[in-house]
């Protein structure tokens, strides 16, 4: 497959992964609204376990490489147990479009992470476009969410932005030598030794009591955000490279608040579609900037 080719498939299949993730923030928020944060983030890695390792067993795919092996445990580390539990954490605190403020510098900590792991080597029009979209998307979160301050959620915002980004620059590495969907499902069937006991010990007292529309929100959050969106994902950025289509997560923020606007009874206003033709130019510039891959 020519290079420009494979960037493209790459690009549509991370914006794929993009749309399914950009559901997580406002099903976790649901979920935590009446389950322990730790049992959410827990059930969730459970329930892509679950979907996993049948998938692993039926399909007859053998045990990673023993070099592969410390790099899934890091992934699964990073995005099965801290996105899930700090992103949890933080949803009990502040609302979803404040959220979107610091998950938006995911992208270019992706990039950055990327080439440090992988030897891209962005160019500075790259770099210039990643950091004007990412700061389109703080700027209109900002607003979006009127909240000029910092809350306690802020700090678990970070962390969680922090885990994501490292978390698939290291997945898109083995991404390289192996199916993305083969990726998140060691990582995730790795975790089940911790995962399993911790969704057990918080799951609720009650769990017939817990709402339906509260057990959806993590079902969601379990069979999609937490696996079949890294199907496309992973693929997307062993495909495209690290730097750039980690660029496509610029969208994620809009496709959110759009998400959750209906529910709140909100309509996209002029600064909405300004923000996300601004955004959408950054990705363009990023898609034409030369990046020198390792």
């Amino acid at each position: 497959m020519k290079e420009r080719s494979r960037e493209t498939l790459g690009l549509l299949l991370g914006f794929v992964g993009v749309a399914i993730f950009a559901g997580t923030l406002p099903a976790t928020r649901i979920a935590v609204e009446t389950m322990n944060p730790v049992f959410v983030a827990a059930g969730r890695a459970v329930l892509a376990a679950a979907a996993a390792l049948p998938l692993l067993l039926v399909l007859r795919r053998r045990l990673p490489a023993r070099e592969d092996l410390g790099r899934l445990a890091l992934g699964s580390l990073l995005l099965v147990g801290g996105f899930p539990a700090f992103s949890g954490w933080a949803m009990q605190h502040v609302p979803v479009a404040h959220g979107t403020v610091f998950l938006g510098l995911s992208p270019l900590l992706t990039a950055a992470f990327g080439s440090l792991l992988s030897g891209d080597r962005p160019s500075r029009l790259f770099w210039t476009a990643a950091v004007s979209g990412a700061s389109v998307v703080i700027a209109f979160a900002m607003y979006s969410s009127g909240k000029s301050g910092f809350s306690i959620g802020d700090p678990l915002l970070v962390a969680a932005s922090a885990s994501a980004s490292l978390g698939y620059a290291v997945s898109a590495g083995v991404s390289k030598r192996m199916p993305g969907w083969e990726v998140i499902s060691w990582q995730v069937v790795l975790a089940l030794p911790l995962s399993l006991p911790f969704a057990v010990w918080t799951m609720p007292a009650d769990p017939a009591a817990v709402e339906t529309r509260h057990w959806l929100a993590l079902g969601y959050a379990g069979l999609f955000s937490m696996y079949l969106g890294f199907f496309f994902w992973n693929a997307g950025l062993a495909l495209g490279g690290v730097a750039r289509v980690s660029q496509v997560q610029l969208l994620q923020s809009f496709i959110t608040l759009l998400a959750v606007m209906p529910i709140n009874g909100e309509r996209p206003d002029a600064v909405t579609w300004l923000a996300a033709a601004a955004v959408v130019g950054a990705v363009v510039v990023g898609r034409m900037a030369a990046i020198r891959r390792g």
